[in-house]
């Protein structure tokens, strides 16, 4: 029994020691990571991906969490009886859809966050884009000629105040609503959002947690998984139609980041434990990997 227990130890150890080279790497580093989908709605799920996230501030790290919440808000308009659009991944939003969206992203979703990250002994503050700015928009353009109501473009991003709050001891928590000149306010896709922040910031990774273990070359076919995707692979894969629906918008994220000085993108599967740890302080690591 004394030398299982000194076995358990000694993996443990080992586990640090690997991990070694890849704190070193990124301490001080931002992290950008969107979560949401279907590892939200279970409590084991969120609990240890915010474990995750806690641990990267703690080891040093600059961690940014831009949180989505699609399955609520649709549970939501179920409950009051409209019926939820989407269009190449993006929710059609009109006045009525506006209202609950900021309701449950910002009311909910966002405090309920923020509460599990305090409750874990960080210092997790709980934003939107209307706060401070933080991201402007303007009215998107129609989609396929459709019309996406109050869906907004982000035109800026207040990268002063995510600088100083990253910075310092605090994990920004980002709901993906933005404001408009004139104080409206506008529904950004949360990939999206964590596309746009980790470009502005210049950040080391940017992360999404999905509901499939990344890309794949046949979306039926798990062994098909691309542990590595060139911006050439993925245009292909767009134009042959096997990335599609809210797939879309996390490739368009990952490839915008890259362009832009963003050092490395991941698709990740959210729905196993503790994915980011896996990825980021693992030699083999999980999911898909953007490049250039």
């Amino acid at each position: 029994m004394e030398d299982m227990k000194m076995e358990q130890y000694l993996n443990r150890a080992n586990m640090l020691v690997e991990a070694l080279p890849y704190i070193q790497r990124l301490f001080g580093k931002t992290i950008v990571i969107k979560y949401g989908g279907a590892a939200m709605l279970n409590e084991d799920l969120t609990q240890k991906i915010l474990e995750d996230v806690t641990l990267l501030k703690f080891v040093g790290m600059n961690p940014i969490l831009v949180h989505g919440g699609g399955p609520d808000i649709n549970n939501m308009l179920k409950a009051l009886k409209i019926e939820p659009k989407f269009i190449d991944g993006l929710r059609v939003t009109d006045d009525q859809t506006m209202q609950v969206v900021q309701m449950v992203l910002t009311g909910k979703i966002n405090k309920e966050i923020v509460a599990k990250l305090n409750g874990m002994g960080a210092s997790a503050i709980g934003l939107c884009g209307i706060d401070g700015n933080i991201l402007k928009a303007v009215k998107a353009p129609p989609k396929n000629g459709i019309d996406l109501g109050n869906v907004g473009k982000i035109t800026s991003i207040n990268t002063t105040l995510l600088k100083t709050l990253a910075h310092d001891q605090y994990i920004p928590v980002i709901a993906p609503v933005a404001t408009g000149d004139a104080g409206e306010s506008y529904n950004i896709n949360a990939d999206t959002v964590a596309g746009e922040i980790a470009t502005a910031l210049e950040a080391e990774k940017l992360i999404f947690l999905t509901d499939t273990d990344g890309i794949r070359t046949n979306e039926n076919d798990p062994e098909s998984l691309l542990y590595v995707a060139s911006k050439t692979d993925i245009l292909n894969m767009i134009e042959d139609g096997k990335i599609t629906g809210g797939m879309l918008p996390k490739v368009s994220g990952c490839l915008s980041a890259i362009d832009h000085g963003v050092k490395r993108a991941h698709i990740l599967n959210g729905t196993i434990p503790h994915p980011i740890i896996l990825e980021i302080f693992t030699d083999s690591g999980i999911g898909t990997m953007v490049t250039g």
